[in-house]
């Protein structure tokens, strides 16, 4: 399988990186990106073709991948609708809706909505996926194909899922780097050197992850077995219960959720 991204930032960088350890070959992947330094870093890292243009030859890949900003995405896909010839498109844009894609590309169907996250260049992302009316069983087995090697894939049937994907897994990672940063800086408060703070928060978190992820028991069992009565952690969980944090959390997502649908009606306009 053959693929061409359409943009080369972090989450295009996240998936090449993980297809490649997954064992495609780097000759099998395509950049397009704008950017001299964008295009020089991808070469160097990956060693992929990287242009700032189609060329001549304009798409010979079997998958496009969009991978490029929302309010950019109608501009892209306007200037590549007329080098496509019924390859799939993939696109990993934030909040913008297949049928509004499926317009700017003149009504081509071949479309698969993903949401992925950076920890995929790891071979540890999560990506959800929504398949347009016209995406084929063999479409939808080629985009499990592509971003199932780079983690975990979930199907979705319902489009509007789509933007809890994104609130949820597809800008998650930033709350959890969010919270390693209280952690840390906690850690450090009390007299840890920065890389005793950072290893204590950072490990703390990648074993409570396995943990959880290890077991079928839901997470407030898992806390309570580490609450003793009167202890260290009701004494932290007491202060967190007092300025609601899980509720400003819940808060917090379902907010980036909200962006998610407004860019969509935002940049999807006629």
């Amino acid at each position: 399988m053959r693929i061409l991204f359409i943009g080369g930032g972090n989450m295009a960088t996240a998936l090449i990186g993980g297809l490649l350890k997954q064992g495609l070959a780097a000759s099998d992947i395509r950049v397009v990106e704008v950017s001299e330094d964008a295009r020089h870093s991808l070469r160097q890292a990956f060693g992929v073709v990287a242009q700032a243009g189609l060329a001549e030859a304009g798409v010979v890949e079997d998958v496009v991948l969009l991978a490029v900003k929302p309010q950019h995405l109608r501009d892209v896909a306007q200037w590549l609708r007329p080098h496509l010839h019924g390859q799939l498109v993939v696109s990993i844009a934030a909040g913008i809706r297949t049928a509004d894609l499926s317009r700017w590309l003149g009504g081509h169907g071949r479309i698969v909505r993903a949401m992925p996250n950076t920890p995929a260049i790891l071979r540890a992302g999560i990506t959800g996926l929504y398949a347009a009316p016209m995406a084929t069983d063999a479409d939808r087995k080629a985009t499990q194909s592509g971003l199932g090697a780079v983690g975990t894939v979930i199907w979705l049937d319902n489009e509007n899922r789509m933007d809890g994907v994104t609130a949820v897994s597809g800008s998650g990672p930033a709350y959890v780097f969010y919270f390693i940063e209280a952690l840390q800086q906690a850690a450090q408060e009390l007299g840890f050197s920065e890389e005793q703070a950072r290893n204590l928060a950072v490990e703390t978190f990648v074993g409570a992850a396995k943990l959880a992820a290890g077991s079928a028991e839901p997470p407030a069992v898992l806390r309570a077995r580490v609450t003793s009565k009167g202890g260290t952690t009701e004494r932290a969980l007491q202060v967190m219960e007092s300025f609601e944090l899980k509720g400003r959390v819940v808060d917090a997502v379902r907010a980036a959720a909200r962006r998610s649908s407004e860019l969509g009606d935002e940049y999807g306009k006629t």
